[in-house]
C-alpha cells in the first residue's frame, strides 16, 4: 500500500500535509465541490442510497476504505447530500399536494423542513452526537482518534436517508388514499404508525452501524437502548389510538398558516 501522507524523520506529519488534513481544509475542499457537479459522483450515491435499505453495513465498509485511503472519515463528495436535497424537496412538495396547499403554502413548508427539519436538526443532532462519543464512549481519549464532526453529520445523513422515504414519500399513498391513515380507525392508526415504527428504526439501526464501525469506540451498543422506548411508545400509541401521522398532517398546516 502507498504511502497516505508523507512524514518527517520523528514521524510527524509535515506541515504541507497538516495543513491538508486539517477540518477546515476539509470543510473547504467540501463546500467547493458542491458547485461542481461534474466532479460528483452521482452514481456511488445513488448506489449508497439503495444499500442503506439492503445492506446498511455495505455502506460502512466503505466508509472504512476511505478512512485507509483518503485519511478521513467523513464523505469527501457532497453528491449524497446533493440528492438527499432532491428528495426532500420533491416529497415536500407531494406533502403539500397531499394536504391541499397551495403555492405559497407549500413553499413555506419547503423552507420549514429544509432550513429547519432537515439542517437545523440534523446539525444539532449531529454535534449531540460528536460530542457524546468523543466524550463517553472513546477506549483511549487521543486527539490523533476522535470521531470527526463532518463523519457524526455523514451518520444522521446516512440514518435520515430511509427515514424520509417512508415517511415523506411511501406514507403520502396511504394518508387519504389505500388505508387513509389519516383518520381515527383502528387500521388507519396501526397502519401508519407502523410506518414511524420502522422509519424511526431505521434511523436508530443506521445510526448504530455507524459508530459501531470505529475502532476507537467503545459501548456502541448503548445507541441501540432507545429501541426499548420506541417500541413502548408504539405499543401504547396503538393502545391508546394515538395518530402520529395525522399529527404530523396538522403540525405541517400550523407551520403554514
Amino acid at each position: 500500500m502507498l504511502p497516505l501522507t508523507s512524514s518527517s524523520s520523528n514521524g510527524s506529519l509535515s506541515s504541507r500535509d497538516a495543513a491538508r488534513h486539517t477540518a477546515g481544509a476539509k470543510r473547504y475542499k467540501y463546500l467547493r465541490r458542491l458547485l461542481h457537479f461534474r466532479q460528483m459522483d452521482f452514481e456511488f450515491a445513488v448506489w449508497q442510497m439503495l444499500y442503506l435499505f439492503t445492506s446498511p453495513q455495505r455502506v460502512y465498509r466503505n466508509f472504512h476504505y476511505r478512512k485507509q485511503t483518503k485519511d478521513q472519515w467523513a464523505r469527501d463528495d457532497p453528491a449524497f447530500l446533493v440528492l438527499l436535497s432532491v428528495w426532500l424537496c420533491g416529497s415536500t412538495v407531494g406533502f403539500g399536494l397531499v394536504l391541499d396547499m397551495g403555492a405559497v403554502e407549500t413553499l413555506k413548508l419547503l423552507l420549514w423542513v429544509v432550513f429547519v427539519d432537515c439542517i437545523g436538526v440534523g446539525l444539532l443532532i449531529s454535534t449531540l452526537m460528536w460530542f457524546v462519543t468523543n466524550k463517553y464512549l472513546l477506549k483511549q481519549p487521543s486527539r490523533d482518534l476522535d470521531v470527526e464532526w463532518g463523519y457524526a453529520f455523514d451518520v444522521h445523513l446516512n440514518a435520515f436517508y430511509p427515514l424520509l422515504v417512508i415517511l415523506h414519500f411511501l406514507q403520502l399513498f396511504f394518508i387519504n388514499h389505500i388505508v387513509v391513515i389519516n383518520s381515527d380507525w383502528f387500521v388507519g392508526y396501526f397502519v401508519g404508525n407502523s410506518l414511524w415504527l420502522v422509519a424511526i428504526g431505521y434511523y436508530l439501526y443506521i445510526t448504530f452501524l455507524g459508530y459501531n464501525v470505529l475502532p476507537f469506540l467503545r459501548n456502541t451498543v448503548v445507541l441501540l437502548y432507545p429501541f426499548a422506548l420506541l417500541v413502548l411508545v408504539y405499543v401504547l400509541s396503538v393502545s391508546l389510538g394515538w395518530n402520529f401521522t395525522r399529527g404530523l398532517c396538522d403540525f405541517y398546516k400550523y407551520r403554514v398558516r
